[in-house]
């Protein structure tokens, strides 16, 4: 399983089960770093995700593909020849469906014992919920998170599907893999690794049981020093209807976001007085109104005010800092981020487009050892 991208993970080698959600992002990382990222995809397309193409589909970038009919004891029997040389195996089921296709870890680990299976669900495995439909909102509503994002005197604000699934979802994933891959070393065994979404977005939010405990953290969404209660840490609407970010939390960072912007003395000097967070809420809202978006991004240019431009998906690639830093790429023609995080000595090479499905099936079962011709004509292969 050659690939001809370089990176700090060439020479792993990983089946990902065509799925949604967090695992293709946890699988673009490897993929991302260098690692030969094969996926098992259907014969017919499935409803899958957001039926997005490969030039759109940017989370299944890097792969190669091979579909299969996994339910035809060929089908299984050719996705267990590739289980058999890979390092990692990725899927994204509810529990128990890999077992019913006989590509659960038991059997997987009887003809690959060094294999480090990563399972990527909502609830678990295990618990009253593990068999339950569920979504990013909903695992996210169970940790406690999601009730303190959104306005005050508001509901609950879906902070897009970035906590759960990606966050709590994929990169606690991808660390779990990497965990055991690290682990295997020592042992030369492989192991499963159960990651659940709401598992990861609970440890993501370690910070609020700290602040509760300590009796700094109120349920009251919008009451908050990080939820948009204080002032000085949200977001202003500028002059032409765009949006200007403020998160100066200390105070000498206050002090000279005060001074670009114009605030009376005595805000400075009561910045933690929460009898004058109404007034001086206003007085913001006031003086972002006096410019536009490109006017503050420029006043503020080289300060340590800790106030940003919020830019939208078409700006954000033209920024300058991203620019510089190279932090978005074109693939077949589509900006998207590039590769991260970034390595001195083994840099990720360019991404490529996502496959279609089975696209490279011919030659990833021929590397296998397996006939292709004979696989197609027993109705297994695309």
């Amino acid at each position: 399983m050659s690939h001809p991208t370089p990176g700090p993970l060439q020479g792993l080698r990983v089946i990902e089960f065509a799925g949604i959600g967090p695992a293709p992002l946890a699988c673009m990382l490897f993929a991302d770093l260098g690692a030969d990222v094969v996926r098992i995809d259907r014969l017919a397309p499935s409803g899958l995700g957001l039926a997005l193409g490969p030039r759109d589909d940017v989370n299944a970038r890097g792969r190669r593909s091979v579909a299969l009919d996994l339910k035809q004891p060929a089908g299984r029997d050719a996705a267990l020849r590739l289980v058999a040389g890979a390092d990692v195996l990725v899927e994204g089921f509810r529990p128990g469906v890999m077992e019913k296709l006989g590509l659960g870890p038991e059997a997987c680990h009887a003809l690959n014992p060094r294999l480090v299976y990563g399972r990527m669900t909502g609830f678990g495995q295990q618990g009253p919920l593990a068999a339950q439909a569920g979504h990013d909102l909903n695992y996210l509503a169970l940790t406690g998170l999601l009730h303190g994002i959104g306005p005050a005197g508001g509901p609950p604000l879906p902070p897009l599907n970035l906590v759960a699934d990606y966050g709590g979802g994929a990169m606690f994933l991808a660390f779990g893999v990497m965990a055991a891959l690290w682990e295997r070393q020592r042992s030369g065994r492989g192991q499963v690794v159960d990651a659940a979404m709401v598992d990861g977005a609970a440890a993501l939010g370690s910070i609020f049981w700290g602040l509760s405990a300590a009796g700094q953290w109120q349920p009251e969404r919008g009451s908050n020093l990080l939820d948009g209660g204080a002032p000085f840490y949200a977001c202003y609407e500028t002059a032409d209807g765009r949006w200007m970010s403020l998160a100066a939390l200390e105070p000498k960072f206050f002090a000279e976001a005060a001074t670009l912007l114009g605030l009376e003395p005595r805000f400075v000097q009561r910045q933690y007085d929460r009898r004058l967070w109404p007034e001086l809420r206003q007085a913001l809202a006031a003086a972002f109104r006096r410019h536009t978006q490109a006017g503050w991004t420029e006043r503020c240019a080289g300060s340590d005010a800790c106030i940003a431009p919020v830019l939208d998906l078409e700006q954000a690639p033209q920024h300058a800092h991203a620019r510089a830093r190279e932090a978005f790429v074109t693939v077949d023609g589509r900006v998207q981020p590039a590769p991260a995080p970034r390595f001195s000595r083994t840099p990720a090479g360019p991404p490529r487009r996502a496959p279609e499905p089975g696209e490279h099936g011919d030659a990833v079962l021929a590397e296998a050892g397996l006939d292709p011709a004979a696989l197609r004509a027993a109705g297994v292969l695309r």
